[in-house]
């Protein structure tokens, strides 16, 4: 629509349009600039803050770009030390691997190497065992033929069947490989009694005459003999407190019954039975019998019993002569005076050892002292068993090392009874054997029962008697020596060497006896005229 046609056309409308005009055109002009300026501010303004975002938005993004390089850079470091640990890692199996592909080769060389050997071996050793088949097969045959014109031989000259030449040459080759070997083993005799220094000193050593000592002898029960009767009602206590106190405080069994003015003490333990018996002594003797009195009495008899251990110890360092020995040792050595074995007293029994070895160890070129003081303590262990588990010469060559005793001296008690650790092996371990021997073994030193020394004597003379040649046998010294008397026409000498160690070992196999049992083979060929 054209605004023009709407206005009426005249001066005064023109006049008044015109002004009108003029004053919108310049109101226009002037909003025109306002809103210019209003726009050109608002623009930089906008401009302004539109760079200040750009800025901040540069300078963030800087950063997250800074951060995102040192995330990255710190993740890359990360991976790059995972990656160098996983390879120090992963090298470090391969090179034990290699370590192990290596040995197992080597150990596969070295078995191949093995197994070539043995093959070379065994086809070595086939081709000499065929070669020794065919020398065997070759030699069965010359024995073949041997054998059968010696039985043509033999039913021709002595008129045999074939069977009773069989035997008689069995008996030929058996006694001629008996007599072989009686000669070898004279032989052998012969060589070691001139050549082996060990063997000679324990045969002169076994040779020394039996030491002939003391015998005590103790059971294991003792027995108290009492003032009268009515003294068993004493010691029992009002609801027997004063025999339940003596049994807890010295650890022995008290038997009262209906012998007469006596009481029994009943202990395996020597040493507590002596306790006893001297504390019911003393109690017998000061009339005064209750509980705290018994206390007091056992603790003083202890203390006795202490006193005389250790004296007697002292005793038999002094006569011995023996220096520089452990206080324990001197104890343990008096304690055995309260220590019987095989009714033996112990302390009597070392003292008896240590003279013999004394005497032995001068006679063959060994220290006299060292022999005493090995014999002295061989057995000191017997006075621990009651403590410990275990052989008493182990435990007693333990307790002397212990105590700073020679290393020989040790060995030599813990090898007089030979055992996996201890072996004979210096005279010093021999001549303690020997003593220890010698005196258990002499006559009256051990007591048995007379059933069983019967019975052991008749089993020894049986087996003698189980073996062909033998007229008679009889067991002497106790059973200590057995005497075999052979018939002279079917035991030659020869022979007779070969019997007495066929004996022995029989013995040996199915006899247990302390000592040892010295077997002779006696052969005796008698002429005879009359005269007439």
């Amino acid at each position: 629509m054209n605004f023009l046609n709407l206005i009426p056309l005249n001066m005064t409308t023109l006049y008044f349009g015109g002004a009108i005009i003029i004053s919108a055109v310049g109101s226009g002009f002037l909003s025109y600039t306002i809103v210019r300026k209003a726009v050109k501010s608002k623009i930089k303004n906008i401009e302004k803050e539109t760079s200040d975002k750009l800025e901040k938005s540069r300078i963030e993004a800087e950063d997250i770009l800074r951060s995102s390089r040192e995330k990255a850079l710190r993740q890359s470091d990360g991976l790059k030390k995972e990656f160098e640990r996983e390879t120090k890692q992963r090298k470090r199996e391969l090179e034990i691997l290699e370590k192990r592909v290596s040995q197992r080769e080597m150990s596969l060389d070295k078995k191949f190497s093995i197994i070539e050997h043995k093959e070379i071996e065994l086809t070595t050793g086939e081709n000499a065992l065929k070669e020794k088949e065919l020398r065997l097969a070759n030699q069965t045959k010359e024995c073949e033929t041997l054998v059968l014109e010696s039985r043509k031989q033999l039913s021709r000259i002595a008129s045999m069947t074939e069977e009773e030449a069989k035997r008689k040459l069995m008996e030929m080759m058996l006694n001629e490989a008996k007599y072989d070997a009686s000669k070898k083993i004279r032989q052998i005799e012969t060589e070691a009694t001139e050549t082996a220094e060990k063997t000679a000193k324990k045969i002169i050593a076994t040779s020394v005459q039996r030491y002939s000592g003391e015998y005590v002898s103790e059971r294991a029960v003792t027995v108290v003999t009492l003032p009268s009767d009515d003294m068993k009602g004493r010691i029992i206590g009002r609801e027997g407190r004063n025999i339940r106190a003596l049994e807890a405080l010295t650890g022995v069994d008290i038997i009262v019954d209906d012998t007469p003015e006596a009481i029994v003490l009943s202990c395996f333990h020597p040493i507590r039975r002596q306790i006893a018996k001297i504390a019911i002594e003393k109690l017998i003797s000061d009339g005064r019998i209750h509980p705290a009195r018994i206390e007091e009495i056992v603790k003083h008899a202890e203390d006795e019993i202490e006193d005389d251990i250790r004296a007697a110890g002292e005793r038999a360092v002094f006569d011995l002569s023996i220096h520089g020995l452990h206080a324990e040792l001197i104890r343990l050595v008096g304690a055995l005076k309260y220590r019987y074995s095989y009714t033996q007293n112990q302390y009597q029994h070392s003292m008896e050892v240590a003279f013999i070895a004394g005497a032995i160890a001068s006679e063959i070129g060994v220290d006299p002292k060292k022999a005493k003081r090995a014999a002295l303590l061989h057995d000191i262990g017997k006075a621990l068993t009651h403590e410990l588990e275990g052989s008493h010469a182990v435990i007693g060559a333990e307790f002397a090392k212990k105590h700073n005793e020679p290393d020989d001296v040790c060995h030599a008690i813990g090898a007089h009874h030979p055992s996996e650790n201890f072996q004979l092996e210096t005279p010093l371990d021999f001549i303690i054997l020997s003593a220890d021997s010698l005196s258990g073994a002499r006559p009256g030193a051990r007591r048995e029962s007379l059933e069983g020394y019967a019975n052991r004597v008749k089993e020894i003379e049986d087996i003698a008697n189980s073996f062909s040649g033998v007229d008679k046998s009889y067991a002497i010294q106790a059973g200590r020596e057995l005497r075999v008397l052979v018939s002279s026409e079917k035991v030659n000498d020869d022979m007779a060497v070969v019997l007495s160690r066929d004996i022995c070992k029989k013995v040996e196999k199915e006899l247990t006896y302390p000592g040892e049992i010295k077997i002779t083979v006696i052969r005796e060929t008698r002429a005879t005229s009359i005269a007439k």
